[in-house]
């Protein structure tokens, strides 16, 4: 598995109002488009610049493609970079902090230690 790859669709995504509305509406069809269009670019790097290696799992793909944040928690995807995106998909058809609390509550059952985040 490739935290580093999750984490880095998690962060581009949200970096981007356009792509947080792509990924929210066609979920599974935005992961196939980052993962083929911009999985191996490098972050904060001239254009041009790419490696050829890297690919989501069929897990991975899965998790983003449902929007799972629970699979993705226990994938090892770092929670905060989960949960903003999160926010900004659908905190707007919930009340305030009802979103937060129901992201929270659905990761209860996850004991200490927790899966680990580091990249």
């Amino acid at each position: 598995m490739s935290k580093y790859l999750v984490d880095k669709f998690l962060f581009t995504i949200d970096r981007d109002p356009e792509l947080v509305e792509r990924y929210r509406e066609q979920p599974r069809e935005t992961v196939e488009w980052w993962e083929a269009e911009r999985a191996n670019a490098v972050l904060n790097c001239h254009a041009g610049e790419a490696s050829t290696w890297l690919r989501f799992t069929e897990e991975e793909r899965d998790a983003l493609a449902n929007h799972d944040h629970v699979a993705l928690f226990a994938l090892g995807a770092h929670p905060f970079l989960t949960l903003t995106l999160f926010i900004a998909m659908f905190e707007r058809d919930h009340g305030p902090l009802e979103y937060q609390k129901a992201f929270g509550a659905r990761l209860a059952h996850f004991q200490m230690p927790y899966p680990d985040i580091a990249t």
